[in-house]
């Protein structure tokens, strides 16, 4: 390659001494692979291709984007060049032969005659008196296209501009500028003067020196995205992930997604990231045929996917930041989006990281979401309502009957240790409880019915035991007591006689403080004490014939596993 000035300075600022067009003659022509809106991404743009071929030259469009360009050639090797590199997939697929019409001062390798090389930092912002409004306007008039793009980029990473970054200063930037202002403490004239513009860009600049925006290049991946490096370091890869983990503490972290695919394992995708921890589930969510987004936010943090399917291969982002920190991930998102590029012919393989260590709780080294406390309940009467174990519910953000079903508590008994939830939308379980009629006989063989290990298995277990006591160990006729082996996740669950009859809910084991009872004996909220506190609260159980004859196992197996709910508890 030609020795060019550019380990040391970039060009940030041109001071345009009048448009200078290239020599656009017919024995001259270009390769034009890209345009880009700001100086500063196409600069970026023009390094990453420097690295890969030979050539690169760039020049501000009379459009005011700013065109990576290689050349001059005469057009007959304009021709060959675009050809050749075409087969090499080292140029977009849509770069064309330019003659150079509209090409302005040359912004890469050297900039133009008359124009100022800036430091890669920018110069500090000139710090003046107020000024007037017409002052103001006057000034403002004289401003290049790159800084006024530099204005609306920095409105919109202080939360006061939404719309399309242009450069022109409509209605839209008017008022957004009125709102900084006035925020500020400064009149809302809505033209920002020479001082304010200094503050506002001068806190904005500082901000994405704070990330170490930096274009990566992951090869493996297929993918070129600016990336905050300040914050982030590439730690492995796990298909279909590139894993960009958090530095120094920062808590942010960023998954590129590289994957061969059709819109059928899109969709597949699309459902698979909604369950990570990464993507909060509270926020919008929307797929179509050329790719989806995520968007999700707690207290805690912020989450982002997105995924574009082209020429049968996806190509996306996760970004995970902490909830307290917009302002810099504004910033690092914009500038992951406005670069965001896929490299044709490169994909990350299926098996690429795979290892031996994996579990059912991580998608490709992602934890998936999980609740804080999962335990089981019994369906109950019409309407899908449920009947489970109380404790824990009342700290509950959220709670949820099976995988999606949100739900809510209509009635609890602390005393008896039981609650009524209320699903918030249609439901229909297959089957519900019937509650027993007459006393159960002691000694008898009892059936548990529950989500052993919190829906790990998908469908519930049934573990059986014996009634020992028809009262708790204080003599509580309210309570049953039970030698069974079951786990935390059955609590909640139905407790069945061998004729499919429910003869009460079981109860968690004590907590910690409370006193410690051997393994197998547990304590169940009895029926007779359980049909008063539906009643009262609209749902009049039906009470089962009591002597039924008893069922066969796998019979009772099908009967408890229709009419038992996983209950999920979420921040």
């Amino acid at each position: 390659m030609q020795g060019k000035v550019r380990a040391l300075f970039a060009v940030i600022g041109v001071v345009v001494l009048g448009w200078v067009t290239p020599a656009a003659a017919q024995d001259q022509a270009w390769v034009q692979i890209e345009a880009r809106p700001t100086l500063g991404q196409a600069l970026e743009r023009a390094r990453a291709y420097d690295n890969q071929v030979d050539n690169v030259t760039g020049y501000r469009l009379s459009s005011g984007w700013f065109a990576i360009t290689l050349g001059p050639y005469t057009p007959f090797q304009a021709e060959g060049e675009l050809a050749r590199l075409r087969a090499l997939n080292a140029i977009p697929p849509d770069s064309f032969v330019a003659d150079g019409q509209g090409f302005g001062e040359q912004f890469w390798p050297d900039g133009p005659v008359g124009s100022v090389a800036v430091p890669a930092t920018p110069a500090p912002l000139p710090q003046v008196a107020d000024e007037t409004p017409a002052q103001a306007r006057a000034t403002e008039r004289g401003l290049p296209p790159e800084d006024r793009f530099e204005i609306q980029q920095a409105l919109e990473w202080a939360g006061f501009y939404t719309s399309t970054i242009d450069g022109l200063f409509g209605p839209g930037t008017r008022r957004s500028m009125a709102a900084w202002q006035a925020a500020e403490g400064f009149e809302p004239t809505g033209v920002l003067t020479t001082g304010q513009r200094a503050t506002l860009l001068g806190a904005f600049r500082e901000a994405r020196e704070s990330l170490g925006l930096r274009l990566v290049t992951d090869m493996d991946a297929g993918i070129e995205v600016e990336l905050p490096t300040a914050l982030v370091a590439f730690d492995r890869y796990e298909a279909p992930f590139a894993h960009y983990e958090a530095t120094d503490g920062s808590g942010v972290s960023i998954q590129l997604i590289s994957q061969a695919g059709d819109s059928g394992s899109m969709a597949a995708l699309y459902e698979i990231l909604q369950t990570l921890e990464v993507l909060p589930p509270e926020g919008r969510r929307g797929l179509n045929r050329r790719g989806f987004t995520i968007e999700g936010e707690n207290r805690r943090s912020y989450g982002f996917a997105t995924v574009t399917l082209s020429d049968e291969t996806l190509k996306g982002y996760i970004v995970s930041w902490p909830a307290d920190d917009r302002e810099r991930r504004v910033l690092a998102m914009g500038a992951m989006a406005a670069s965001f590029t896929s490299i044709p012919g490169a994909v990350l393989p299926d098996d690429m990281g795979l290892t031996q260590d994996q579990r059912p709780d991580l998608v490709s080294g992602l934890q998936i979401r999980s609740p804080k406390l999962s335990q089981s309940g019994a369906f109950i009467g019409a309407g899908g309502g449920v009947l489970t174990a109380a404790a824990g519910l009342a700290s509950c953000g959220r709670i949820t009957v099976g995988d999606e079903m949100e739900a809510t508590v209509a009635a609890m008994d602390d005393t008896l240790g039981v609650a009524l939830l209320r699903p918030v939308g249609p439901l229909s379980p297959i089957g519900t409880v019937q509650l027993s009629g007459g006393t159960a006989r002691l000694k008898s063989e009892v059936a548990v019915a529950g989500y052993s290990y919190g829906g790990l298995l998908g469908a519930p277990t049934v573990t059986y035991g014996t009634l020992e006591d028809v009262r708790g160990l204080d003599g509580d006729t309210r309570v049953d007591r039970l030698s069974i082996a079951v786990q935390p996740g059955d609590a909640g669950g139905p407790v069945l006689n061998q004729a499919g009859e429910m003869l009460g809910i079981l109860l968690p084991a004590p907590g910690a403080g409370a006193r410690s009872l051997p393994s197998d004996v547990h304590l169940s909220a009895d029926a007779s004490a359980l049909a008063p506190f539906l009643a009262e609260n609209g749902v009049p159980a039906e009470a089962a014939a009591f002597g039924a004859g008893p069922l066969a196992p796998e019979d009772l197996a099908v009967l408890a596993a229709d009419a038992t709910a996983l209950v999920q508890c979420w921040e």
